[in-house]
């Protein structure tokens, strides 16, 4: 499978996913807030983070999945005419 994403777009894309979740946990430690509604803001973004890499995982095992079952269904249909086109030839 040939790689679709050059190596500064693969950069560019870890930076700003590192970048944001720095500065979004540096807000939330100086938030003026109770410690507690910190936590509980920190679990949220945590799981939010968690969550976006499941379905984004998911999201990819399934188009993969797909194109594996189009390969699959187009090898049976090359079969299918070369075995139809060796009868053909005899006939």
């Amino acid at each position: 499978m040939k790689n679709q994403h050059s190596a500064a777009w693969i950069f560019q894309a870890w930076a700003s996913f590192v970048i944001s979740i720095s500065v979004l946990g540096v807000g939330i430690v100086y938030m003026p807030v109770d410690p507690w509604k910190k936590a509980f803001l920190g679990m949220g973004v945590l799981f939010s983070i968690a969550s976006t890499f499941s379905v984004a995982k998911t999201t990819r095992d399934l188009h993969e999945a797909k194109r594996f079952t189009s390969r699959v269904d187009e090898a049976r249909v090359e079969k299918l005419i070369g075995e139809h086109d060796k009868a053909s030839s005899m006939v």
